[in-house]
């Protein structure tokens, strides 16, 4: 089978310089979190889930949970 290339290449190119953009910008964010202690979230089929600092990772909202 043999991929369908977009009509205006430029355009797809822009949008991969875009999401290669926002890629970057997403793990900068998760690191300078993970250096401040803060957990990571994130959603998977509608349910959240937590990356904490140490690498644990938890359904559990570690918010909720400390009070």
């Amino acid at each position: 089978m043999m991929l369908k290339l977009p009509e205006n290449i430029e355009t797809y190119r822009k949008a991969l310089e875009i999401r290669k953009i926002g890629s970057r910008a997403v793990r900068r964010a998760q690191e300078e979190n993970r250096r401040m202690g803060i957990p990571n979230v994130y959603s998977r089929n509608g349910k959240l889930y937590f990356e904490m600092p140490d690498g644990e990772l938890t359904d559990k909202n570690p918010i909720f949970e400390s009070l």
